[in-house]
């Protein structure tokens, strides 16, 4: 499989709400970018949360982003009991891609400001 990528640009409502999706997609989620518009950016106090539709994968969720941003999410595993895989000296989690299984990436920006844009890329491989 090669990497691919795709672009959405959400346009938030009177109440700074706004929904996007990403077409389905199948494949390790690699990276997700937020470029912050020139003309019409959201406000300081944008939330984004962006998960897969079908399986509910949590891929990001931060608030009050003010500037253009890449995240390469990873989620934590765990071992066939289910107990979290730890790194033994530190105790952090061993993480690994997140997958989507033919389904669709949804964006939801949340106090992003009255009719402001953003511009998402979201790079499968």
């Amino acid at each position: 499989m090669g990497i691919e990528h795709y672009d959405i640009s959400i346009e938030t409502d009177g109440s700074g709400d706004g929904v996007g999706y990403f077409p389905r997609v199948e494949g390790r989620i690699l990276t997700v970018m937020y470029a912050k518009d020139g003309t019409a950016p959201y406000a300081a106090t944008a939330d984004f949360t962006i998960t897969t539709e079908a399986t509910a994968q949590n891929v990001w969720s931060e608030t009050d982003i003010n500037a253009s941003k890449t995240v390469c999410p990873r989620q934590p595993t765990h071992d066939y009991q289910g107990v979290a895989s730890l790194y033994a000296a530190a105790g952090e989690p061993v993480e690994d891609y997140i997958y989507a299984a033919n389904e669709r990436v949804k964006v939801v920006v949340a106090q992003g400001g009255d009719t402001k844009v953003g511009k998402f890329t979201l790079i499968i491989g």
